[in-house]
């Protein structure tokens, strides 16, 4: 028989893969002698074999739930469901990776109307007994049964305005409990059922309901975007309940031991007194910060502070914790390494190597690659700054600039995004259900919360900006307006906010590029840079993106695509007549008037990468991208070829394809046309050989890349070509420079063929943007259109295009990587496709022995860290 529940007691640290990490550290710290109210933990197991029986709890695991809740009952002396000593438990998930609010929970459960009334009259405060049933009701009706919160809040908020209150808190006992029966009406009105009074009942839909929520739409968005993969479950966790509404003396509140936002050592704190946990993380009260608990709780201060050291010490790391003050008393319910800004995180790795607490491996460990974009987040114009209206206040949240049209709902925030336009995001407070909004919009701004609301710590995890708690919001949601600072803003307004000084403005302002001028950056960048084996290119055409990237770390250009520089100035009418030119002379002709053109272009890349090594693809488009589509356009190259518009019209016509992505392009090109091949080739090899001249400090060796090679014969065909006019080059200039003639690697046959083909090529390139839709057979432009149904349906857990198939397309690239280092055992291997940029493709690439991964400029930063990370874990 499987085991699939575990007491505290059982557990530890180690076992997050089974536990969850909520779970394992539940464990832990109850190992450590910490106030922790007992439990147990329904394993991750337990979750995939509930979705393997068809979301169904099998026997054997209802039986030992069972069995385990008699030996919590034994643990604490209490009864579930007893009149006179009941226990009652919260149900909470527990993923292996923290997903803050993306999965359920349940309080208070074990309350019927017996014990609810014995717990009263026992207690004496009825007010308690009472606020934990509407609690119940309304969290068990909304998340295990599915019955909307909108029933329940509004039957709370005529409550409210029917005793003239405008807190829950100030509602009393006899409130509450005509509320709990106005919500157990609503059950049944929704329903057509009575509230379930069996505990037994209550506990199991609770599990299978947090098992559920494993699958449910935000949890999913949440995996996809932090590489989460669903096969891992989530654990569930049941624990004795504690009470923060008991009263003035009581309190629930989130604890992190540096600040999360800076990572400035200091404690930092927020509690709610008369609250319970949920009351925290939902934002729906401002807590109370770490001063006013100092000065009103000094000996719960002094437990806590405490508490915090011993569990940063123990986990060395940056702890977020949940604690509940029950009557004064303290009790911890969560820890966890805590989410933080990209800044607040380099920091904190670099102060725990100066404490001596950590190792310069586990710092560039602990810091998140992905987060370091929101380094390059702007900030304001600070001459615009000076002369905008402040209009009001909220806490710094989550850093940046934002600036857009005010939406209200997640919805509106997603579909403004998708045409195109920058809104903001203005709520009371957010949900886990606006995910997908939050991600969409330039910043969120929300009335109530804290620094550890929902809201802001996921702005945080996502890298937006976010202000929250500016309790002068005065919002009227139904009617889409609110006010502050004396303006009354609606829907389309446009609004601006800085999530670093929580400073609201009146109207748009410019947001200018961010910086990583900082010291705690170039520092974990100097130790990743010593541990990582793969070299960072960029991928870069002009001088301007290419000195980005030296600036972030680059160590050369991994790919350079030629068909951009067409496009600049008036050289794509010289371009256009090429592709109109009815023989070689006039192509040559039309190619001639580029040439100076390209090489002029080549000369600055080169330059600008001072003797770093710059690898050039020749042309790959169809030339049906080039041709002119306006009248204007087709009648001014008809002049230039002295031909008529109905003659350009038919050339341009005959360019069309009928699958241009699979058609006359890449190495195709030049076996049609070798013209285009000698004027590249002309182009590299002159450009090189002038900044050489410039610059003899340096050794250029100039890499040329023929793209979309799928036979070893057409790669012989343009490399010759490529040989042949190099040489000639370097002939007449008395020059004994050498060059590269390589290939980009992007058609599945390439792979198959790999051995063959590197008897031609000295370097292979993965262009893992058309490998990846030419092993999958479908277009990278068109499979948004059908992606997110093979997410619900979890066909793919990612998009394959900005996440590296390592199944299909990776065993591909290994095998080609095997096959043609084989051949040739100097081959050089890279990677320049957008997987170039992704921690995880990262890590696969490092583990394939790539040479170098090559990514757009803003994203080296994220490459540098994740090769370093890769080659550490590798090397463990």
């Amino acid at each position: 028989m499987s085991k699939w529940v575990y007491l505290f007691t059982e557990g530890n640290a180690n076992m997050r893969e089974l536990l969850g990490g909520k779970g394992a550290n539940l464990a832990e710290m109850t190992n450590l002698g910490l106030p922790v109210p007992q439990g147990f933990t329904i394993t991750t197991e337990a979750c995939t074999q509930y979705y393997e029986d068809g979301k169904q709890i099998n026997d054997e695991i209802i039986g030992q739930i069972k069995d385990y809740m008699k030996k919590l009952e034994e643990i604490t002396g209490k009864k579930f469901g007893d009149k006179e000593n009941p226990l009652l438990v919260s149900v909470r998930s527990g993923a292996r990776a923290s997903m803050p609010g993306m999965m359920d929970t349940i309080l208070n459960l074990g309350l019927n109307e017996d014990v609810v009334e014995a717990i009263a009259a026992k207690s004496g405060n009825p007010r308690w007994a009472w606020d934990c049933y509407r609690r119940f009701i309304q969290m068990f009706s909304d998340v295990v049964m599915e019955v909307g919160k909108k029933y329940f809040e509004t039957l709370i908020d005529k409550m409210k305005a029917d005793r003239g209150v405008k807190q829950d808190v100030d509602l009393n006992a006899d409130d509450l409990k005509e509320l709990a029966n106005q919500f157990k009406a609503e059950y049944k009105k929704q329903l057509g059922q009575d509230f379930p009074e069996d505990p037994e009942t209550q506990l199991i839909e609770a599990v299978k309901a947090v098992f559920r929520s494993w699958d449910n739409p935000r949890a999913n968005v949440y995996r996809r975007d932090n590489d989460i993969p669903y096969s891992w479950g989530t654990a569930v966790n049941v624990q004795e309940m504690v009470f923060g509404n008991m009263g003035e003396s009581s309190g629930s509140g989130v604890a992190f031991t540096r600040d999360p936002a800076t990572g400035e050592n200091k404690f930092y704190a927020e509690v709610l007194m008369n609250a319970q946990g949920e009351d925290v993380v939902a934002g729906v009260r401002t807590p109370m910060k770490i001063d006013a608990i100092k000065e009103k709780l000094p000996k719960i201060y002094d437990q806590l502070l405490s508490i915090a050291n011993t569990l940063e010490d123990h986990y060395r790391d940056m702890q977020d914790m949940e604690f509940t003050i029950e009557e004064g008393k303290l009790f911890m319910l969560q820890t966890r390494n805590g989410k933080r800004t990209a800044k607040a995180a380099l920091k904190i790795a670099n102060d725990l190597v100066k404490e001596g607490k950590i190792d310069k491996k586990k710092a560039v460990l602990d810091v998140e690659p992905r987060n370091l974009d929101t380094l390059l987040h702007g900030s304001f114009v600070k001459s615009e700054l000076d002369k905008a209206e402040l209009i009001g206040k909220g806490l710094p949240a989550a850093p940046g600039a934002a600036s857009g049209k005010i939406v209200f709902t997640a919805e509106d925030a997603k579909e403004a995004a998708a045409d195109g336009e920058k809104v903001v995001l203005v709520r009371l407070e957010t949900s886990p259900e606006d995910i997908e909004g939050m991600k969409a919009a330039q910043g969120i701004l929300t009335a109530r919360g804290g620094m550890t609301s929902h809201a802001a710590v996921v702005a945080r995890g996502m890298g937006s900006c976010c202000v929250a708690g500016c309790s002068a919001i005065e919002m009227d949601e139904a009617n889409r307006t609110f006010k502050l600072g004396g303006h009354t803003y609606s829907e389309g307004d446009v609004i601006s906010f800085d999530g670093s000084t929580g400073n609201i403005y009146d109207g748009p302002l410019d947001v200018q590029e961010g910086s990583i001028d900082d010291e705690d950056f170039a520092t974990i960048m100097e130790w990743a840079d010593e541990f990582r084996t793969m070299q960072v290119r960029t991928n870069a055409d002009t001088p301007e993106d290419a000195a980005k990237a030296v600036e972030l770390g680059a160590e050369g250009i991994g790919l350079c695509r030629t068909e951009h520089m067409f496009f600049q100035g008036d050289r794509i009418d010289a371009f256009r007549e090429m592709i109109c030119s009815d023989t070689v002379e006039e192509r040559e002709e039309a190619l001639d008037k580029i040439l100076p053109l390209q090489q002029g272009d080549f000369e600055k890349l080169f330059e600008t990468l001072a003797g770093r090594p710059v690898t050039i693809r020749f042309l790959d488009p169809p030339l049906h991208e080039f041709v002119p589509t306006t009248e204007e356009e087709i009648q001014k190259v008809a002049d230039a070829k002295g031909k008529t518009v109905e003659q350009i019209k038919a050339i341009i016509s005959s360019l069309h394809e009928f699958n241009p992505m699979m058609g006359h392009r890449g190495c195709r090109l030049t076996v049609t046309y070798p013209e285009i091949g000698v004027m590249q080739t002309k182009a590299v090899i002159r450009a090189a050989l002038n900044v050489q001249k410039a610059h003899p400090e340096w050794t250029i060796v100039p890499e040329i890349m023929i793209p979309l090679v799928g036979e070893v014969k057409e790669m012989k065909f343009v490399k010759d070509i490529v040989v042949k006019t190099a040489d000639a080059e370097l002939k007449a200039a008395g020059s004994d420079m050498q060059y590269k003639v390589g290939t980009m690697i992007e058609i599945p046959r390439a792979c198959l063929t790999a051995d063959e083909i590197a008897k031609e090529a000295e370097f292979f390139c993965f262009g893992t943007n058309d490998l990846t839709q030419m092993t999958f057979g479908f277009s990278r432009d068109d499979a948004g259109k059908f992606l997110s149904s093979y997410y619900d349906h979890k066909i793919y857990e990612n998009d394959p295009f900005s996440r590296l198939d390592q199944d299909g397309v990776g065993q591909l690239m290994k095998m080609a990587v095997k096959k043609g280092k084989e051949t040739r055992a100097d081959l050089h291997c890279g990677i320049c496709g957008e997987h170039g940029g992704d921690p995880t493709s990262v890590e696969f690439c490092n583990s394939l022995g790539l040479d170098y991964v090559s990514c757009s400029p803003f994203r080296v930063p994220i490459a540098r860290l994740a090769a370093a990370q890769a080659a550490i874990k590798q090397n463990a």
